[in-house]
């Protein structure tokens, strides 16, 4: 997962409202979102790679969602797969809590870590070791720290702010648009994260369209008041065509 927008508490319909982008090689090759066997607990798309995924949720309604840290890889000896991280954050008897990550983060590349339950949200930060349960209002989480102000976080997290301001009910059509907006700052509003001006401009939308390397997937996951999760994933290929669109939905109450 690239980036993330999560509005909490900020509508009076949808207390929990995430937006979410995936970008990885087009080659890598995924399964559309479904509900894991044999279980069928956890609804998420799948890293048929490494055999973790990048956002998910379960029928508690529990959700996870992890993005890269832009730095520097370590050494990929005994490294695990972070996209084992949501499996093991929305199995059932999770053991994912702040002391077990900062115990275990060194088995992973560096990370961002989303994770909880309702308005009960927490971001894990890998390098920092740090756990910060999320405020209400409106965050932004991308390849940096929670919250960074790279052009295209805050681009989105306002965007999004601005759909949800006075609006009574929700477009998730909207919302999916959103995260395709392809503007690029200009070069002096890049970020330096070691990975030369050519990758920090192809990298610098919200949504990423390159034959090789891009934006694979949109998720979109509201709450509302009654405890009801909707989770819609529209899935492109290389050229940003649309791949297919699935959505679902989970009552926690029952």
């Amino acid at each position: 997962m690239c980036i993330l927008f999560i509005a909490l508490n900020a509508h009076p319909r949808y207390p929990l409202i995430i937006c979410a982008n995936r970008d990885e090689y087009h080659h890598r090759p995924t399964a559309p979102a479904h509900f894991w066997p044999p279980e069928h607990n956890i609804l998420a798309g799948k890293d048929l790679q490494a055999g973790g995924t990048w956002f998910g949720i379960n029928r508690q309604g529990q959700l996870a969602g992890v993005t890269n840290l832009r730095v520097p890889r370590q050494h990929r000896e005994a490294m695990c797969s972070r996209g084992e991280l949501i499996v093991k954050a929305l199995h059932s008897g999770s053991l994912i809590c702040p002391n077990w990550l900062a115990e275990n983060c060194h088995h992973y590349q560096p990370f961002n870590l989303v994770f909880g339950q309702g308005d009960e949200l927490f971001c894990f930060n890998s390098l920092q070791r740090q756990t910060i349960k999320l405020t209400a209002g409106f965050h932004a989480l991308s390849n940096g720290a929670l919250d960074d102000i790279w052009p295209k976080m805050a681009k989105g997290q306002q965007a999004l702010e601005t759909l949800i301001n006075g609006a009574d009910r929700l477009d998730v059509a909207a919302l999916i648009q959103l995260m395709r907006d392809e503007s690029r700052p200009e070069d002096h509003q890049l970020p330096n994260t070691g990975v030369g001006l050519e990758w920090e401009r192809r990298l610098a939308a919200i949504y990423i369209r390159h034959p090789e390397y891009g934006t694979r997937s949109t998720s979109v996951l509201l709450q509302d008041t009654q405890g009801r999760l909707q989770f819609t994933e529209v899935r492109y290929d290389g050229k940003g065509r649309q791949l297919g669109q699935q959505q679902f939905e989970i009552d926690c109450r029952a």
